[in-house]
This record gives structure tokens, sequence and C-alpha cells, in this order.
């Protein structure tokens, strides 16, 4: 890397670009279809598990100043069912505004009950005390919703809503209903905030312009957490509140065995068949949500790989017939997976760990699913020609997507650099998502649009900040292009952070219709920004340190780009017996060793033998990337391109990328392709593999290998401090793309895309 920028300060521009429309290029004859930007939808506060206030959270998260991490949206999202904290109060002086004012002696750890005034919890309340709980549909409707609500306005960043529900049959589920939240009119060059809380202190002070009621209904009707039978009302059996009813247009409702009379929704038994009855209600959620607000909702299944397997009697995870049932039933809603989860910096990355879900009597203990992640990604996202290359395979709108999960920092304070958990939303994990340009700040509404395009690449450590991934026909079919166009149009939408909507070419999420037996070139631009990212380390990084690699670890290069093709073959029948199929559990994956089985051993239906890379580009050799110099702002992009010689079979292709060489030992095979994380875990010290010998000075833990690093108990480094925790994850960064599919003429039809 070169420049007086960091990456940091790089990120933060381009930000301040998009807020103000960038330049086009001279010349240009396409028009942008939208700007990436990034963002956030999961992650805690204090109204759930999580360490900080809601407006702490935010501040850290999309403030532009110097240790603040510049997101452009922001999805607020905790943990459904209920909590006992009043997450309107904030932690110290610094974070008050003139609605939200500090209150000395009322942290954000207060209880509702334990509030000046009291708050009261509505509903058929738990807990005891000073202690009850506030159900999360309440906390929504008339508490968190406002503060988001004015914290945006006050910002000028789209900031919303969310939940990570409670599935039922299954774990967690990044979510939103968006309908009523952030209206237009806040925008309103008249518009203005009140200069100050409006009702009594400690309670909402704010009167939203807007709501957050679907979302809170949603939330009581299907969070399996939420066993409220209220109706959203003050106690069961009024009739002051909300009225809810959980029906859904087509299915049995009061007839189902499940349904409760007094809740007016779905309590399926617990016991033998949880997991199957629970999924039924997960399906029954989906289609309420495609029957009401099928274009304002979004259903995501979070660290999906970390509960196990499916359990027929239990709520834990998901195989991939789950996520076809999911895709079939809303494919306007449930359009992919969090297979990259958060909590990078925890003992297991991810949280995923070998061992960790009880499936109960004569089953006992399950792996998460492939026993790890695998930098950074779980096992369905991660292996090529797997979960995720199975879904594309059938030409499903189905995207990756990354978070943050942030909770807490660990050992160590929320203001630390230092962690053995998390890291804020934006500090490690950012998902770029194109979205549409306004005069104003995006509305919800676009991000919820912009995700389900698929438009998005996700990436670690800020190891690129710019991808332009582009697909055209080539000549001499009918309006096709020549490479040099290709590049040309690859290399204009990267360096104006946008797309652009040229005929005869796609992008990701996109369809691309090529003539039969017609080449297709792709386009490949990206940016791998100057300076440093936001790791406080500034020694040696010491995976790359074994194969004679000196590169500071803030300061990561993009070591190569994998192309990867699969070919699209129609989607699986429920009738066939490869639309199902469980991934291999324990050690039938995962073995003792830290190496893993391969794809012969996986069932059908959870594979797709024909993704395979097609194409490594790095800096050197014949498939060297170019450097080129961007018409706007001079920096440096690096452009490759590949071309597919006569198309006729249905196919996609897709992207990933890395700081890593090939053979790194204990990071990446021969092929380039992650290793199992488990050689940097510190929940098992005795694989701990990688060597940390970097001493740090006496007056800093970052210039070296910081204290709180483990110390291996076994194996070739036994007694050596060891990578894992928060220099694992910065020692190891990868991004991914969502695909660009090929629809052959004549060939089998993506009808997952339009």
């Amino acid at each position: 890397m070169s420049g007086n920028f960091s990456k940091t300060q790089m990120a933060l521009a381009v930000a301040a670009a998009v807020g103000a429309g960038a330049a086009m290029t001279p010349g240009s004859a396409e028009a942008a279809t939208g700007h990436y930007v990034a963002g956030d939808f999961h992650n805690h506060t204090t109204c759930s598990d999580g360490a900080v206030s809601m407006q702490k959270m935010i501040g850290k998260s999309t403030d532009k100043a110097d240790g603040s991490f510049g997101l452009d949206w922001f999805v607020q999202a905790g943990h459904g069912g209920s909590g006992n904290r009043n997450c309107t109060l904030v932690e110290d002086e610094s974070l008050t505004t003139p609605v939200y004012p500090y209150v000395a002696g009322q942290g954000p750890t207060t209880t509702w009950l334990n509030s000046s005034p009291a708050v009261q919890p509505k509903g058929l309340v738990s807990g005891s005390g000073n202690s009850r709980n506030m159900w999360r549909w309440q906390s929504i409707q008339e508490y968190q919703y406002p503060v988001n609500e004015y914290l945006g306005t006050l910002k000028k960043i789209p900031v919303f809503t969310g939940v990570e529900s409670n599935g039922p049959g299954h774990e967690h589920i990044s979510m939103a209903v968006i309908t009523g939240q952030i209206p237009a009119s806040l925008d309103k060059p008249k518009a203005t905030l009140p200069q100050g809380p409006i009702v009594a202190p400690n309670t909402s002070r704010y009167t939203a312009v807007g709501n957050a009621d679907a979302l809170a209904q949603w939330e009581y009707c299907f969070d399996r957490n939420d066993t409220d039978t209220s109706r959203g009302n003050a106690v069961v059996g009024s009739s002051v509140g909300n009225n809810w009813d959980c029906s859904v247009p087509g299915l049995a409702n009061s007839a189902d065995v499940s349904w409760n009379a007094t809740a007016l929704k779905l309590m399926p038994a617990s016991g033998t068949g949880t997991g199957d009855r629970g999924h039924a209600k997960s399906l029954a959620s989906l289609e309420w949500m495609e029957a009401f607000h099928p274009e304002q909702s979004y259903y995501v299944p979070a660290h999906l790989e970390r509960p196990g397997p499916f359990n027929p009697n239990g709520n834990n995870g998901y195989n991939i017939e789950h996520l076809r049932d999911f895709n079939n039933a809303a494919p306007q809603v449930a359009f992919g997976f969090e297979t990259q989860p958060g909590h990078h910096a925890s003992d297991n990355r991810g949280e995923y760990s070998v061992g960790r879900n009880n499936f109960g009597s004569g089953v006992g203990q399950v792996d998460s699913v492939g026993g790890t992640t695998y930098g950074g990604t779980g096992v369905y996202g991660a292996v090529v020609g797997g979960v995720w290359d199975a879904l594309l395979g059938e030409g499903r709108n189905w995207w990756f997507f990354g978070s943050s999960d942030w909770h807490n920092r660990g050992q160590f304070s929320p203001d630390d650099r230092r962690s053995t958990q998390d890291f804020y939303p934006g500090e490690y994990q950012h998902n770029y998502t194109l979205v549409r340009d306004r005069k104003n700040r995006q509305q919800p509404q676009d991000i919820v649009d912009g995700l389900r395009t698929g438009n998005t690449f996700v990436t670690e450590g800020e190891l690129i900040d710019r991808l332009s991934f582009v697909a055209c026909v080539a000549k001499p079919a009918e309006g096709g292009k020549n490479e040099a166009r290709v590049n040309e149009i690859s290399l204009e939408a990267a360096a104006n952070n946008e797309a652009l909507g040229v005929k005869g070419c796609a992008t990701m999420g996109e369809k691309l219709v090529v003539p039969a037996g017609a080449d297709v070139i792709v386009s490949i631009v990206v940016r791998d920004p100057a300076g440093t990212n936001f790791s406080p380390y500034t020694f040696p990084n010491p995976s790359l340190a074994q194969v004679n690699i000196t590169q500071p670890i803030n300061a990561p290069v993009l070591d190569h780009v994998d192309l990867i093709r699969g070919l699209v073959t129609g989607y699986k029948s429920p009738s066939s017996g490869e639309y199902y199929g469980e991934w291999p559990r324990n050690t039938a994956w995962l073995k003792e060793d830290g190496t893993t089985a391969d794809l012969s051993v996986v069932p059908a239906g959870a594979k797709n033998l024909s993704a395979a890379v097609v194409k490594t580009f790095g800096n050197g050799g014949a498939s060297a990337w170019k450097p080129v110099l961007s018409p706007v702002d001079g920096s440096t992009f690096l452009q490759m391109s590949y071309r597919i010689p006569a198309v006729n079979a249905s196919q996609y292709v897709r992207l990933r990328g890395t700081n890593l060489p090939a053979s790194v030992p204990y990071e990446t095979d021969a092929n380039g392709n992650p290793l199992a994380d488990v050689y940097t875990n510190a929940g098992n010290t005795a694989r701990l593999a990688i060597p940390c010998n970097t001493a740090h000075s006496a007056n800093s833990q970052f210039d070296g290998c910081p204290d709180h690093l483990p110390t291996a108990s076994a194996g070739p480094i036994s007694g050596k401090k060891a990578v894992a925790y928060d220099v694992a994850a910065w020692s190891d960064l990868w991004f991914y793309s969502n695909p660009i599919y090929l629809e052959a003429v004549g060939g089998t039809a993506v009808a997952g895309v339009q």
C-alpha cells in the first residue's frame, strides 16, 4: 500500500462523496443506477443484551469522526423476546441530545421499573419486582423506534429498526418490517425536531412522526420467545391497546392445533416434534410478511451454521431444505443468509464450535455445522460447491451477507480498541449495497430494496472498498461489446462507486440473457484502499510471517481474487430427494486434527459439483491483474477480465478474495481455500498452531503481540503465545461478492431473478 490517506480516511471521504453525489466520468454514455453504501443490520444494545446504549451504538457506527466507523446506513436490531433495561437512557454527558439528555444515576442498564418515573411493562408480564421484563413488541413500538427515528433524523442518515428474532424451530433471524418507519416528511425543508423532551423524563420523550407498528406486531405474533397472550394490549383480556390478530390468509389459523385462542396466534407445544412444528410457524411468519408487507420486509437467517443442523425436536439450525422452504414461501422476503457471522474476535470465531449444541437424550452434543468458521465465514458460504452453490445452482435469489452481531468487547471495555468478543458495526465488516440516489438521505425502503436485489459485496477488515463486477455479451453477438469496452464500463462504475445500467451487461444480483453460443466477457475492478484499516495493531501479520511476508496487520494487501463459476440446473422439487440434505455432522466433516472431509460425504441436495474456481488473479504471472488509475480521484484500482466462450448452458459467476496467498500454514490450502479456523480458536488451546513472536513495547499493547493472546497448550508451538481472538481476525481477511447469472437462450431458466 502507498499514499497518504488511511483506509479509514478514504472510507469517510467516499461516504462524503456519496452523500454529495459523486461525479460521473466525463463523456459517460450510461446512467448510474445508484451508489454503494455500507451498513449493518444485526447488532445489540442495552435494549437486549448489548453493552452500550442505542445512542452510543449509532454514534460509534455511523459518525465520521476519528474513533467512529462511518457507516452510511444502520439497522438497530437486538434480540426478540423481552428485556428489563430502559434503553432510552445514555451512559454520560457526551451522548446527550436535546430530546434524550443524560440523567445522572440513570444509565442504560437501569431497569424499566427503576427508572424515574417507573415505566410499566404491558401484556402478560414476566420477571419479578423491579426487574420485570418488557416485551420486545412494546419496547420497539414505544421506545426503540422513537429513539431511532430521532437519532437518524438528527444525524441525517438512514437509521431504522429491526429484530434478531428467535425463529420457531430454528435459532436466529435478522429481520425487519419497515412499513411506517422514517416517513419522507422528516426530510422536508420545514421539518423540525423538538429541542427538548416533550413528555415525562425517562419515558419515550419524543413523539415519533412514523411508527414501527408492523414490526411490533410481527414480533408479538411470530417470535419464538414472545409468549405474551395479550394481543399487544395493556393486560391480558383488555381491549385497550393493539388488539392484534395473527391470522395469515390461506392458513388454518384458528383451526390449527397450535393456535391459542386468547393470544390469537400460533403457540406450538414443546417436546417431541418442536422443530417441525416451529418450522411450520416460521413459514407462517413469512407468508404473513408476503401477504401484508412483501416489499417492506426482509428475513435473513443469522449465523445459521452456529446452532448445528436442524433438530426436529428442538430449536436449532437449518438444513438446505429449510432455506429452500423459506425462499419458496416468500421469495421477495427470504432472499439470503448471514453466513459470514459476527463475533470474529471471540475465543471461537463466530461463536461456532465443536460440541456446541446439546440435541438431548440419544443424540448428545452436536457441532456447529462445519465445526467452526473458515476464514470467518460459515461452511455453507465458504466451501466452493457447498450449500450456497447448491442454491445458486437452482437459479435462486439467495444472497450472501455479513454482520457485526456486536454485543461487547469480551474482557475489555466497549471503548478499548482490543477485543476478545466482538467488533462494532463498521469496524471490521461491511455490507456494501447498491441503493438508489436521492437528494436527501436514503429511505429504509431504499436499503431494503438494495438488499433484495443482491447487488451487495461483503468485506472483512476493509480489504477492498470498491468493486465493479460486470458481465457483458461479447462481439460478434448482436449488441455485443469488445473487451476494452467492457473494461471501460467496469472501471467507470468502480471509480464512481456505482453500477451502470448498460444494455447487454449485468452486475451482481442480476441476470444476463446470453444468445446461444455467444461469448461473455467478465470484468472485475477492485480497489484495495491505501493506508491502514481500523485495526489497532501495527506489528507484522503473524500468519503471513509463516511464509516470509512482512506486512503490518493494520495495512493488509489484497493477495488474490478468485472467479468462481457454477452451472444452473433449475429448482429442486420438494418431492425430490435432492431437495433435502443435512451437512455431515461432527467428525464426519471436521476431523480431530482440524482437517475436513470433502464434498463426497455431502448429500447431493446440499452441493453443486459444477462449482469451481475457474481463474485466480494476483499481482504477477500470467493471471496478473492490471493496475489502473481512477479518472475521478487518481487512486489505484486493480482490473481483471475473463472470457467465457460459447455459452450454451445457464450458469453463474461470483468472486472471493483474501490477503492470504495459497498454502499459508493453518490458514489456506494449496488451492487458496480457507482452512478451518480451529487453529486460531482459543476455545481449545491445544489446537492453537500459529505463533505470535513480536514482543510489544513497554508502553503499547499494539506494536507487538498483546498480553491477552493465549498460550498454546500442546502441539508444535506448545508454551508459546499464539494467534487468536482479535489478532486472528485482523490477520485473516476475505471478501465475497454476490453472483451474476448468465441465462443461455434455450438453456435452463434462471427463475429466481427477473
